[in-house]
């Protein structure tokens, strides 16, 4: 399976984990999620949702609404797609830190246990490092060679990485904490 399409399946999963959604309302919520940047199309959304029929991960129900009568087609997530859901958040390697699926899985990190949830932000916050390093080494070496403002541009993007590594640290000693606390009691 593709990234994507795995990335949107563990999305679909978690929403209706949630409770039962009609396409619209998953889609509008489906783009909330991913951020301004990425745009789910009702052309990604549908074939995603057939194949997760098919796979008995999610089932329709045909409810009316009062305003206009008409039947629409509200998604639900089977036992199988709670532990698809479920076997989805527990993994934990590249996959789970990457820019593609991060964001959809820190969305249900509270559905998580808590040393899965540590693992993913370490390893999310190590490959930050690593790819701070080397774009500040890039920083370093295109300097004199670049214009002002692609400078500028490798300069934002140095500070956005940093502050994200910063967020990442910052969550991992709070989980931490809350861990500590616990097990105090």
């Amino acid at each position: 399976m593709s990234r994507r399409a795995e990335t949107i399946e563990l999305a679909v999963l978690g929403l209706l984990h949630e409770g039962p959604m009609h396409g619209y309302e998953l889609r509008k919520r489906l783009n909330l999620m991913l951020g301004w940047g990425r745009v789910l199309s009702y052309g990604s959304l549908y074939p995603a949702l057939k194949k997760m029929l098919r796979a008995n991960l999610i089932e329709e129900a045909t409810t009316t609404t009062q305003v206009t009568r008409r039947p629409r087609i509200v998604y639900q997530v089977t036992e199988a797609g709670h532990a698809e859901f479920e076997r989805l958040m527990s993994e934990v390697g590249p996959a789970a830190w990457e820019d593609d699926n991060f964001g959809i899985r820190f969305a249900f990190f509270s559905s998580t246990d808590m040393e899965i949830r540590l693992r993913v932000l370490e390893g999310r916050r190590t490959r930050l490092q690593e790819r701070l390093e080397r774009v500040q080494q890039d920083l370093e070496r295109t300097q004199a060679e670049v214009n002002r403002y692609a400078a500028e541009l490798q300069r934002h993007g140095v500070e956005s990485v940093e502050r994200e590594v910063r967020w990442l640290s910052d969550l991992i000693s709070a989980e931490r904490g809350e861990a500590t606390q616990t097990t105090d009691k």
